[in-house]
């Protein structure tokens, strides 16, 4: 769209760059008794209820902010006693698995193909440490990568988006957030910035009332669409 004119690129990263059921799920099979089929998926969504309860708890003000790595600990603890797994150590092996994800398909070449374009800017609700690692671990590629923690809150919390704002040094509507998660998107654009959605099978599809700017398949799709090689 050549009207979208952008300065840096924000991008979500827990299941928009990196496929984090699929992460979470090699952890829980590697619980001993390691559970079947369905029950790695019911250990999966008892995790995965945790961390969006917790989170509500913190941007609603009914419990202190804690770090994602702290959250993600606790959801470990809950997956292990489930799974009769509890000892120290596998509760903590669990947790470390939070920071393993892998990345999808086009993440990596998408991502070195937009920076040799546009500076581009990681925005995560995961904590500065556990940003590290997954950064480390998928092979992913920024010019700087942005924390919650340094807000102390979480998104959609408009103080998060800021960060990115203040970091680039350039107005909200020259920032590009991508995300496929689209209450991140409504986040992002309560505050200004431009956005759009990028396709993944774990996220959070637009509803009939969401406009963004961009709608895209994938890294190379949002690549094309804005206008880099």
């Amino acid at each position: 769209m050549a009207e979208l004119k952008i300065d840096a690129v924000v991008f979500d990263v827990l299941g928009t760059l990196v496929d984090e059921p699929a992460g979470l799920r090699t952890g829980i099979r590697a619980l001993a008794p390691s559970p079947d089929g369905p029950g790695t998926e019911r250990l999966l969504l008892l995790w995965q209820q945790h961390i969006e309860r917790e989170q509500r708890r913190v941007l609603d003000g009914d419990r202190p902010y804690l770090p994602s790595d702290a959250l993600d600990r606790e959801a470990a603890r809950l997956v292990a006693e489930a799974a009769g797994a509890d000892a120290a150590a596998v509760v903590e092996a669990l947790a470390r698995s939070a920071r393993r994800l892998p990345p999808w398909p086009d993440t990596v070449a998408g991502l070195a193909r937009l920076a040799a374009r546009f500076p581009l800017i990681g925005l995560s609700n995961a904590s500065r440490t556990a940003l590290l690692e997954l950064n480390a671990h998928a092979g992913l590629r920024w010019h700087q990568a942005l924390s919650a923690e340094d807000a102390r809150t979480y998104k959609p919390d408009p103080a998060v988006y800021r960060l990115a704002v203040t970091v680039a040094g350039r107005p909200a509507d020259r920032l590009l957030m991508v995300a496929a998660h689209a209450w991140d998107l409504r986040g992002a654009q309560a505050l200004g910035l431009r956005t759009a959605y990028v396709a993944r099978p774990v996220g959070d599809p637009p509803t009939s009332s969401d406009r963004f700017d961009l709608y895209a398949e994938d890294l190379a799709d949002l690549a094309g669409q804005l206008g880099v090689s």
